[in-house]
């Protein structure tokens, strides 16, 4: 899906070009040069809580300092306006995207399929966490993105620090006195899950119930052909993964993002040319190309090249454990050559791994290896046989066969325990 994203990219500014009809014998290139006017009126894109309070909903938007210094923006829908239910319990729920992703991807589907909605109009407390380094966690205490020291990092820290000080942000900010929350990750988001939970087994007293949309851990029988022609030379310390590492991922373009926002959010003059790329890009039903072009407006969120190094150390390995610094690093910080698995055996709280059987990333196989070492899980296989790893987020009845069953779970759990 990042591929079609990057694809998608290329196809509107040459469908952009065409749209405006610019030709060479039209215009004065040297007197706009000289020219020092503005002569692009660009809207502003906007934010996960504009997207929410446009269909209604109360939006907040708060930032998160965590222990090692960054600040993480997550946004919030603290009660339903359908319900009105501001004043009642309302139990909390943490949703967290995948890599390159951000909050904006759980509300693509609109009000009447999107999990948070879903989940708002059920009498939750719903929040939409955001990793270090995405577009809305671009701050720190102390460092700047454009120095290299603030991209040393990888999906380990927004597991460690961003999900903790998340979890603890909510319980707090609630008001009611509430000791654990719901969670729900996708890819990444089941990752950094998996990286807390593990390394500190304490934070399991806090969740109530885990859904892992597509779980990635264990990586041996990925069948994605471009990571496994990648692996080989970024999975290993060697020269290309030194290159490649500590630094942003596809370098943050304030202008580039502003055109995609304004090329294809709905209501845009241009909205119909960004339309037709997405029916080129993904045809087949069995994807929601309404939701195709915000996903486009708002993605790749931006990331660490570690936290794919990361992963592709995983894939080569054969391992769920922690970064390979190299064994000079690894003896500090580990005393040993290799880095130690997370013990995943600690991860104590109910984990529901929903998974599919055309998952090119999340592969069948490795998900069973994963459950094997975790002692209260329940096993979720889709019910379409076809599901893969963008199925989870855009699938054209993602509402039916996943959203719904886990607002359901979750509401068993209250009314069981209440």
């Amino acid at each position: 899906m990042q591929n079609r994203f990057l694809l998608a990219i290329i196809f509107l500014l040459i469908a952009l070009s065409g749209a405006l009809n610019i030709r060479s014998g039209d215009i004065d290139f040297f007197k706009l040069y000289n020219d020092p006017e503005a002569h692009i009126n660009i809207k502003e894109r906007r934010t996960t809580s504009d997207r929410m309070a446009a269909h209604g909903y109360p939006a907040e938007h708060h930032h998160i300092v965590t222990e090692d210094g960054y600040i993480v923006g997550v946004f919030r829908i603290p009660y339903s306006h359908k319900l009105q239910n501001q004043n009642e319990y309302r139990p909390i729920v943490l949703i967290q995207h995948g890599l390159t992703s951000c909050s904006d991807a759980w509300i693509l589907n609109g009000p009447d399929d999107g999990l948070p909605y879903l989940l708002a109009d059920a009498g939750f407390d719903v929040w939409l966490g955001n990793g270090r380094g995405n577009t809305y966690s671009r701050n720190h205490t102390t460092l700047s993105p454009k120095h290299p020291y603030f991209w040393r990092f990888s999906w380990h820290e927004i597991g460690y620090y961003d999900i903790a000080a998340m979890i603890d942000y909510a319980l707090k900010t609630n008001g009611q006195d509430q000791k654990s929350i719901h969670y729900v990750g996708h890819s990444q988001g089941t990752t950094v899950f998996f990286t807390l939970m593990s390394s500190r087994p304490e934070y399991n007293d806090k969740i109530k119930t885990a859904h892992m949309f597509a779980p990635i851990a264990i990586m041996t029988h990925l069948e994605n052909e471009f990571v496994r022609s990648v692996g080989p030379y970024l999975g290993n310390r060697n020269i290309y993964s030194l290159l490649f590492s500590s630094q942003e991922f596809i370098p943050y373009n304030d202008f580039l993002l502003a055109l995609l926002f304004n090329f294809c959010e709905p209501d845009q003059m241009l909205r119909p040319s960004c339309d037709r790329v997405m029916d080129r890009l993904y045809a087949g039903g069995r994807v929601n190309i309404t939701a195709m072009p915000e996903g486009l407006a708002t993605h790749p969120a931006g990331c660490s090249t570690n936290q794919m190094i990361h992963y592709l150390q995983e894939q080569q390995s054969g391992h769920f454990r922690q970064f390979d610094h190299g064994i000079a690093r690894n003896l500090e910080l580990y005393g040993s050559e290799i880095p130690p698995d997370y013990p995943v055996e600690k991860i104590t709280s109910k984990v529901y791994l929903w998974y599919g059987f055309n998952d090119n990333l999340a592969a069948v196989e490795d998900v069973l290896a994963l459950a094997d070492r975790l002692p209260n899980k329940e096993m979720r296989p889709m019910e379409d046989l076809l599901w893969n790893h963008g199925d989870f987020a855009l699938n054209m009845e993602v509402r039916k066969y996943l959203n719904e069953p886990v607002v359901n779970i979750m509401k068993k759990f209250e009314e069981d325990n209440n």
